[in-house]
């Protein structure tokens, strides 16, 4: 088996979040058929709709990020919960942000954010990813966003994987019961070189390597007594034709880029990378970027972080506007909870702080250059308009052309929804 390693990130309870997918490889070059393979027929969806057309970028800020110096800035309250920062005016009158989102500010009429969502304290990028905390998860595996979009895709283009995370598997990029098949592509020096056929193979080779795989699994198929062979040959199918087609190669490859895009993207290129996989026809494309667990030295560390959260997100909404492709590609940033509104004395940090966080949401067909919900004046509560993180998936799974009121059978085969708060939000829609 081969590892390909996500993003390593301790948080402030010591645990390593290190996402690992494992993957196996069929000689020394085909690796992710393992992957694809271990999908058996496809289970019965109760009300079904068709493979969907859209997009949606999913940007995930790790540690919890101060929603009260990014959306919902307090310039009123004492300085203790106001901090440090100051708000500018967007170009939506009424709608101000952090000083330190300039260019959001200039383009608010193509962005908004829901001020008043509700969290719960945990490390984890479960809650936003799947609607469902990590100690829910454990015990009742529901898959994430992305999973579900590969589920509704199906293999509609079998040389683009359906869901790309870009910071490894996680329990919110976990598939959950709907299996192993739809956990995502996890690019990295190792999963580039998956996509790359190993030097001295060519197409003919290439060829023979296929035919002989499907020679053993007629054997292993023969063997196997329980029915998770079923199926597997459409996923092996496409395993090969992902390699042969290199569509997921180019995406990846930056250098295929014009340089001054690239310019643009320097030290932010995930949000590129991003960009280019959804042109590519990927469903769903997951990233993380920053640390927020900021107990100590909050606003120094936000003074070098805002800014480039700053461009790449302003980068990518323009990139996706100018293309044509803003209705069609939804993009979330967001963390797990918020942070204490009043400031502590560690140095000027802020600690864990779930009773309310924000979000920031651009194009899929919804409507833009708003705010949506208050909290309280100093910020520790929702004032009006309380959300919860299943709403917002919700509402975003609409945009996609994905019913959340969907059902999808468990390992028990007991039919579950999506998710279980599944009013949207109807400002958005």
């Amino acid at each position: 088996m081969l590892n390909i390693f996500g993003s390593g990130q301790k948080f402030c309870d010591g645990l390593d979040r290190r996402g690992v997918l494992k993957i196996g490889a069929f000689g020394a070059g085909l690796t992710l058929a393992d992957m694809l393979r271990s999908k058996a027929m496809a289970s019965t969806t109760q009300g079904s709709a068709p493979s969907v057309n859209k997009s949606a970028i999913m940007i995930y800020l790790p540690g919890g990020p101060s929603h009260m110096d990014m959306w919902d800035l307090k310039p009123e309250a004492p300085v203790e919960y106001r901090g440090e920062f100051r708000p500018i005016q967007t170009n939506v009158p009424g709608v101000q942000i952090c000083e330190h989102f300039p260019r959001q500010a200039r383009m608010w009429d193509k962005l908004a954010c829901v001020r008043s969502i509700v969290s719960v304290d945990e490390h984890s990028d479960s809650l936003v990813m799947t609607g469902f905390s990590e100690n829910n998860n454990r015990i009742q595996h529901r898959p994430g966003f992305g999973a579900v979009v590969s589920r509704m895709r199906g293999s509609a283009n079998p040389e683009i994987p359906p869901f790309v995370s870009l910071y490894g598997l996680t329990i919110g990029n976990e598939p959950g019961y709907l299996g192993v098949a739809h956990r995502p592509f996890t690019p990295g020096s190792q999963g580039n070189a998956n996509l790359t056929l190993p030097g001295g193979v060519d197409s003919t080779r290439n060829h023979g390597r296929r035919q002989l795989l499907e020679s053993l699994d007629d054997v292993r198929r023969d063997l196997d007594a329980s029915g998770t062979m079923r199926g597997m040959d459409a996923f092996q199918q496409r395993a090969f034709d992902m390699v042969a087609s290199g569509a997921t190669r180019r995406a990846l490859d930056l250098s295929g880029e014009d340089v001054r895009a690239r310019d643009r993207y320097r030290g932010i290129e995930q949000f590129l990378t991003a960009r280019r996989l959804v042109e590519a026809g990927v469903g769903c494309v997951t990233l993380a970027y920053g640390s927020w667990d900021t107990h100590e030295r909050n606003f120094i560390h936000l003074r070098n972080q805002l800014p480039e959260l700053d461009r790449g997100i302003a980068n990518l909404v323009q990139d996706l506007h100018d293309r044509g492709m803003d209705r069609d590609t939804v993009v979330i940033v967001w963390g797990e909870f918020g942070r204490t509104p009043r400031v502590n004395g560690n140095m000027g940090g802020r600690d864990h702080w779930a009773p309310v966080m924000g979000c920031m949401i651009s194009g899929g067909g919804l409507r833009m250059g708003q705010a949506i919900g208050s909290s309280s004046a100093r910020g520790e509560y929702p004032r009006d308009r309380r959300t919860t993180p299943a709403q917002i998936l919700s509402t975003i799974y609409r945009s996609m052309g994905i019913d959340p009121s969907l059902t999808f059978p468990n390992g028990s085969g007991r039919p579950m929804y999506i998710q279980e708060d599944r009013d949207p939000v109807s400002e958005l829609l």
